[in-house]
């Protein structure tokens, strides 16, 4: 090789070196606010994990309140060990939002002392979201934690192992406009756990006593056609309905007629 291909050579790997560290310097060199509208589309784990530790611009960014108004803590969890951590972690960002969280999805890990630190600290939220696959959370914990959230119109609940109270539930939150309820959740039949009540139970309740609804999700749901009029006639401000792997819906006579004509938007599926 001569010496003006190893010159070249030099170069190149010189400049190559050098675009690294200009890369590097120029994440850290963002404007304040449009790192934060960088990290803001970040879950609560990746920015407590990650994010905040890439340079000292980023952490001082990550640490505003308002990075904290709304909060993802979903996360895959591989085994029972790693619920603590999460739930620790929650309790962190939670306190970075020094009272201004409006929306969180705590995700599979929660439990009654998570959820009633959530309460106490986040009077203003809007929005509640639970994973319920481990049996940490009881229905009395859910209940006291709705109480003490007046302005909550969010609820979205999936995969509970639980038998949940939604007559309790509904009854506490009269202003719920929104609730998600996943009823699947096969992997926890195979240890006893039953994943829903049998046929019209939980839509009996969320007919009684969630009059004020607007958006109602339901997956997996055993409700029959019986359950779908009750909903009807109980929720007269509904509109949006969906509800998907329902297998016991019939949808006889003119009840799919009436769901079209009612709702503004009605999807039905078994997929």
């Amino acid at each position: 090789m001569t010496i003006s291909a190893v010159s070249k050579k030099k170069r190149r790997t010189s400049s190559t070196s050098q675009m690294k560290d200009e890369e590097a310097r120029n994440w850290a060199d963002l404007p304040s606010e449009l790192t934060y509208l960088i990290l803001i589309r970040l879950s609560g784990i990746d920015i407590l994990d990650n994010a905040q530790k890439v340079c000292r611009q980023w952490r001082c960014v990550c640490k505003d309140p308002s990075m904290w108004q709304k909060i993802d803590m979903r996360s895959r969890i591989r085994n029972e060990r790693m619920l603590d951590r999460l739930a620790s972690m929650c309790r962190h960002a939670v306190d970075r939002s020094q009272g201004g969280l409006v929306e969180i999805h705590v995700g599979s890990f929660a439990s009654d002392d998570l959820l009633d630190y959530i309460a106490d600290r986040s009077r203003n939220l809007r929005s509640l979201g639970l994973g319920m696959c481990f049996p940490r959370a009881t229905n009395p914990g859910l209940v006291d934690t709705i109480t003490k959230l007046p302005l909550l119109e969010t609820l979205e609940v999936s995969h509970s192992c639980l038998i949940l109270d939604f007559k309790a539930i509904g009854q506490a939150c009269p202003q719920l406009k929104t609730f998600k309820l996943n009823s699947s959740g096969r992997f926890w039949s195979s240890r006893n756990f039953r994943n829903s009540r049998n046929d019209d139970y939980y839509a009996l309740e969320i007919a009684e006593s969630m009059p004020e609804l607007r958006h109602l999700y339901l997956y997996g749901n055993k409700l029959s056609d019986i359950g779908l009029n009750a909903i009807l006639n109980g929720c007269p401000h509904l509109e949006h309905l969906e509800l998907h792997k329902c297998f016991k819906l019939k949808l006889v006579g003119d009840l799919e007629k009436r769901c079209y004509e009612r709702i503004k938007y009605f999807r039905h599926t078994n997929k």
